[in-house]
Order: structure tokens, then C-alpha cells, then sequence
């Protein structure tokens, strides 16, 4: 990131406070940084902390009241290698999307020729309503970068989804961008995610507590990064907007195997982040089954081994990584399943770590590559986990 040219956008909502760290660490990592404020967002935190953070002059208006000096928006568009309006609040994202060009953050927004990231922040229901997730849709598919807002206690005082991005994680995902963006643009990566439900009748399963999380943030990630992204996903809660994710839903373990199989010939590269099940009900019923019995018996059979398949279908220019979740012999169970399926690394999750597994938004992980180099995670969001998984998958890629 060194000597790259970035705006930072600050608009008047509350997480504001957030921008001075963020600007403080893009400087720290050698960038060189202008920051544009919307007159609210002088309420907030004021332009004299910017400025001495950034080392420029903070940008208010379209021109300076006290010397008439002309703020061009034009040259502050040409002058950038990238926009980033953090926290953007539900006002300023409506004018970017409908080209309100009342300020000079949004005039400049319109006449950049740089990539733009917008970390939405605002309360849950402002977030949620159809206008503002309208408006967000048309910029994700105008191009911009949209970082996603986290989950937790908002200045409201409700709890929710709506928390901008914190300035570290900002900070990391402009850093990959710079480093990684043109690496990996165009590669085709196929994520597994979710649990699957092997029906017992038209009214039961057998599942397990998965709920994709996992997946979907590597997907995130990885789609951030330029790559292409097909995501096989189980029934999950999680959604994905957007149009850079080919989502495949399936239930069962037989129809994510076949869609595997199916996209795997086409790909660079594949993570297996879904939690299939192991056996299958072999004979499941037409028609819900009624308690007239004290012991119902269940036929189990084996499911078919997606990994083992697709491990054996790998190419040597193809990476595959898996995952493991153990309870007992984890290293050891890891390295066996590493070998046995023909995985490049593999992501070992422990049951025995606190805040890790299904349906945290926190993990640990342990990454075992091929070449028996261990790493193992801090307890960090699922988010940041998707963050060390890239890496390594996109290492694997290029260095092997």
C-alpha cells in the first residue's frame, strides 16, 4: 500500500469515531491519505484530528470560504487509487445510488475513475428497509465494494446488524485489495457450505447444527478479492447479495455431491467448508411416519465421500483444502484425513476450543498444509478466519 493515493468519505453517523483509526492505519502502512467530510460528520469528530492524522487538509466544501481556493472534485477523482466512504451512513449511500450530487463527497464519488469500497453503518431497521437495501444492491452492482456490516449492540441501544466494519479489518481488506486484487481476478473457486438434511420422511431429517457461516465468509472474501465464486450451499439462514456468487442450494448429501462433481472440472481451486453428513436414511418414507411404535429403527447407509471424490478428480494445477472438526486426536485425524483425501491444507476445527464451531460468529482454527506447516488462529471473527483461509488458498495457487 505504500504511496497509494486513497480518500477517505466520512458522513455523520455515530461510528465516525472509527475513521481516525482507520486513517491513522492507512498512514501507517505508507498510503497517502485525503480525507472529504460531509458537514454532519463534523458534529461527530472534527476535522482538525483528521488532518493532523492524515498530514493533508480535510475537504468540507467545494471550495475554501476563507481563501476561495476551488476543492475539484475532478481532481480529487483523477488524484485517487481508491475511494473508501467509512462509516457511510443511509443518507449518503441514497445519494451515491441516485446521484444526488449535493456535497462534495458525493460529487467526488461521481467523478472517480478509481474502485470504490462503502462501509454501510446505521441502525438495524434503517439497514434493513427496502429502500436502503435497494440502494445498496445498485451500488454493489455498479461496481463499488461493499464491506459489510457487523452484528452487536448499536448506539441505539438495540442489538443487531448494522456495526461499521471495524478499522482493522477495513484497514487488511485494502491492503489484500492493492496486493492480491490483480493476482487473483477471474480465478474460479468453488466453496461448499452448511449442513445437509438426509430426510427420514417428508417431515423429518437427520442434520446437524451447522450454519454456514463459515462458508459464506470465505466466499465473501474470496469474491472480494476478484475471484469467481460458485457456493454450494446446505438450508442455512445466510443469504448472500451478491452478483459476483453463483449460489447452488441443495438439501441432501447426493445433491451436493452431484453438483460438486459437476462444477469441480472447471475450477482452480475448491474449499469444502460444508458439514456433510456421513450416512443417509436408506429407505426413507413416502409419507410422515406415525408414533405407533415405542422403537422406530433406522436403516443407515454411507453417503457418498465428496472429498474423496473430488481428491482424486484434482488436477495438479487444481488446489483442494477441506476441513476437519474432531473432538478427540485432532492433529492426529487432520493429518489422516489431509493425506487420505488428497487435500493441499486443511482446516481443523476443535470442539474443544471455546467460541469455536457451529453457529459462532468467533473461531480458532488450526491450517495443516501438505507440507505439514502448522498454523493455528487466535479466537477472531469467522470473518477474519476467511481472511488467513484466502491467503493460504491464494499461496497454494501461485507458490503450491
Amino acid at each position: 500500500m505504500k504511496e497509494k493515493h486513497i480518500i477517505v468519505g466520512i458522513t455523520g453517523g455515530i461510528a465516525a469515531y472509527k475513521a481516525a483509526i482507520l486513517v491513522r492505519l492507512l498512514v501507517k502502512n505508507g498510503a497517502c491519505v485525503k480525507v472529504i467530510m460531509t458537514r454532519s460528520a463534523k458534529e461527530f469528530i472534527t476535522p482538525l484530528t483528521l488532518s493532523t492524522l492524515s498530514k493533508n487538509p480535510v475537504l468540507v466544501d467545494f471550495f475554501n470560504p476563507e481563501n476561495g481556493d476551488w476543492n475539484s472534485h475532478v481532481d480529487l477523482g483523477l488524484w485517487a487509487d481508491l475511494f473508501i466512504v467509512a462509516p457511510a451512513t443511509a443518507n449518503t449511500i441514497g445519494k451515491m445510488a441516485n446521484g444526488i450530487a449535493d456535497n462534495l463527497l458525493v460529487t467526488t464519488y461521481l467523478s472517480a475513475r478509481c474502485p470504490v469500497m462503502i462501509a454501510p453503518a446505521m441502525d438495524m431497521d434503517m439497514l434493513q428497509h427496502p429502500t436502503t437495501k435497494k440502494n445498496i444492491d445498485i451500488l454493489s452492482k455498479s461496481g463499488n465494494i461493499i464491506i459489510e456490516p457487523q452484528s452487536g449492540e448499536l448506539a441505539s441501544g438495540l442489538d443487531g446488524k448494522g456495526r461499521m466494519e471495524e478499522p482493522e479489518q477495513i484497514c487488511k481488506k485494502i491492503i489484500s485489495f492493492f496486493n492480491l486484487k490483480n493476482n487473483v481476478q477471474g480465478k474460479k473457486v468453488l466453496v461448499t457450505a452448511g449442513p445437509t438434511y438426509e430426510p427420514i420422511d417428508p417431515v423429518r431429517f437427520i442434520g446437524n447444527h451447522s450454519s454456514g457461516k463459515m462458508g459464506y465468509a470465505i466466499a465473501n472474501e474470496l469474491s472480494w478479492r476478484g475471484c469467481q465464486v460458485t457456493l454450494i450451499s446446505g438450508p442455512v439462514y445466510q443469504t448472500i447479495d451478491n452478483d459476483n456468487i453463483k449460489l447452488v442450494r441443495i438439501n441432501t448429501a447426493q445433491e451436493m455431491y452431484n453438483a460438486c462433481v459437476d462444477q469441480f472440472d472447471k475450477m482452480d481451486a475448491a474449499v469444502l467448508c460444508a458439514a456433510v453428513a456421513d450416512f443417509t436414511v436408506s429407505d426413507p418414507s413416502e409419507v410422515k411416519l406415525k408414533r405407533d411404535k415405542e422403537i422406530l429403527s433406522l436403516k443407515l447407509i454411507p453417503t457418498k465421500d465428496i472429498a474423496a471424490k473430488l481428491g482424486n478428480m484434482k488436477r495438479d494445477n487444481q488446489v483442494l483444502a477441506g476441513f476437519a472438526l474432531e473432538t478427540n486426536n485432532e492433529l492426529q485425524n487432520a493429518r489422516e484425513k489431509l493425506t487420505k483425501k488428497n487435500f493441499d491444507f486443511i482446516v481443523l476445527n476443535s470442539l474443544n476450543d471455546k467460541g469455536a464451531g457451529f453457529n459462532y460468529d468467533t473461531n480458532i482454527v488450526t491450517i495443516i498444509d501438505k507440507n505439514d506447516l502448522i498454523e493455528k488462529t487466535s479466537l477472531k471473527s469467522k470473518t477474519d478466519i476467511a481472511i488467513d483461509i484466502s491467503n493460504k488458498l491464494i499461496n497454494f495457487l501461485y507458490h503450491g
